[in-house]
């Protein structure tokens, strides 16, 4: 049996694949090394992921993760992985790679990241060829739900939506300002927080001034990271929630900037299958979710 992981900072979805080519899906917190030790992480499979399956079965584990891009990371994972599937070979990659397997498999393309967090990439086919680096929800991460969110709250709490929206938002959450700095500054993962906000922004969309928060931060996304690739020569494909619920204004921002979208995928997990089962037959994916 194959066990194929798929980790944002916010969840984990497990793919269990039967030797008959039946599936079972499972889901976790998020695993990010940056911010969780190998004993936390081991304590998160441990306890959420090892009672749902039998760990003594699975030969193989791919295991493909934000936070895994370098070594030190990976190993902070290997190291949690190692000690729950003693009898399994075990692959740890970063999610962009994982992105390009299920977006272009052996082929070339330009693979974004829009979910939780952003990231992006020249794929070659084999490898990782180019990368700008995403540098987080405070630096970077354009476009993803930690920026959108970002953005949101700070255009709550400087009174730059309509009082109507303003206090919309603050009574759906039931939240105060001091309650969202304390959670932005002083608990841990705030990008988690940031991103639930996402919601908030797609069911509000069609306020003008919301949706101008969606499409700077999608544009800004184009013109800081993709941009910087030979987008014009290369299929440009997205995986993530954000990307997929908010398709239309993603699109929007790369048509009128002449960027051409060949694919939006919610979620590289069948992709990431195919790669990793070659002669499994299509469409036979048998699939029985199971969630924590």
């Amino acid at each position: 049996m194959i066990l194929i992981a798929d980790s944002g900072s916010t969840k984990t979805s497990w793919r269990l694949i039967h030797d008959d080519n039946k599936t079972s899906e499972f889901r976790t917190s998020g695993i990010n090394p940056f911010y969780q030790s190998a004993e936390d992480i081991q304590h998160e499979l441990q306890q959420n992921l090892k009672p749902q399956t039998d760990i003594y079965e699975i030969e193989h584990v791919y295991f493909y993760g934000a936070g895994c891009h370098f070594e030190d990371k990976k190993q902070i994972v290997r190291s949690a992985m190692q000690s729950i599937f003693e009898n399994s070979v075990i692959e740890i990659n970063s999610d962009l790679l994982a992105v390009c397997r299920a977006l272009f498999g052996k082929e070339k393309g330009i693979a974004c990241i829009l979910g939780t967090g952003s990231n992006s990439c020249f794929y070659n086919g084999r490898e990782i060829k180019e990368n700008v680096s995403p540098l987080g929800f405070i630096l970077g991460d354009e476009g993803s739900g930690a920026v959108l969110g970002k953005r949101l709250v700070a255009d709550v709490l400087k009174n730059q939506l309509s009082e109507g929206l303003k206090n919309k938002f603050l009574t759906q959450y039931n939240l105060t300002t001091a309650e969202i700095l304390d959670r932005v500054y002083k608990q841990p993962f705030p990008n988690r927080f940031l991103a639930q906000f996402a919601a908030f922004l797609l069911e509000n969309s069609h306020h003008k001034p919301v949706y101008n928060i969606i499409y700077k931060s999608f544009e800004d996304f184009f013109v800081r990271n993709v941009m910087q690739y030979d987008y014009k020569h290369h299929r440009v494909g997205f995986v993530g929630s954000i990307a997929y619920y908010f398709n239309d204004i993603l699109s929007a921002a790369a048509m009128d900037l002449n960027i051409n979208i060949s694919t939006i995928e919610q979620s590289p997990m069948d992709g990431l299958q195919k790669y990793h089962t070659p002669k499994s037959p299509k469409g036979d994916f048998k699939t029985m979710r199971c969630e924590n």
